[in-house]
């Protein structure tokens, strides 16, 4: 039996300002942007790339507040390229910190929410 992750919550405080950073700034594709009702919104954004997507919008998530989502790790295929890209775009990212079990380059959405990516190491 199959377990996909599909979609993380990300709590954040302007929806239009987040959907600007993460498709504008990351690229990550705009999946959905619907407004079901005057309290309810529902974005869904995917990165380059992968199976699952994020979603943040107004009356949806968990329990988090803004800025307190801090273990999101993404799988990148050069820390030093996404780096560089990421400057190129204007995000603010730290790295590359290199470690045993990779290089790591991290950074935070406008509203302080965590991302790390990760190169995974050639243990060939």
């Amino acid at each position: 039996m199959d377990w996909k992750i599909e979609l993380i919550f990300v709590p954040v405080t302007d929806v239009d300002r987040a959907k600007d950073f993460y498709v504008n700034k990351l690229g990550f594709n705009a999946d959905h942007d619907q407004r079901v009702s005057e309290t309810l919104r529902f974005v869904q954004c995917t990165p380059p790339g992968s199976a699952c997507s994020i979603a943040f919008g107004e009356g949806i998530g968990g329990t988090l507040q803004p800025g307190q989502q801090d273990s999101i790790q993404v799988v990148i295929l050069d820390a030093d390229a996404v780096l560089a890209d990421l400057h190129a775009n204007g995000v603010e990212a730290e790295g590359v910190d290199e470690q045993p079990w990779g290089r790591f380059v991290t950074l935070n959405d406008p509203d302080g929410n965590k991302w790390t990516l990760q190169q995974l190491p050639n243990y060939g």
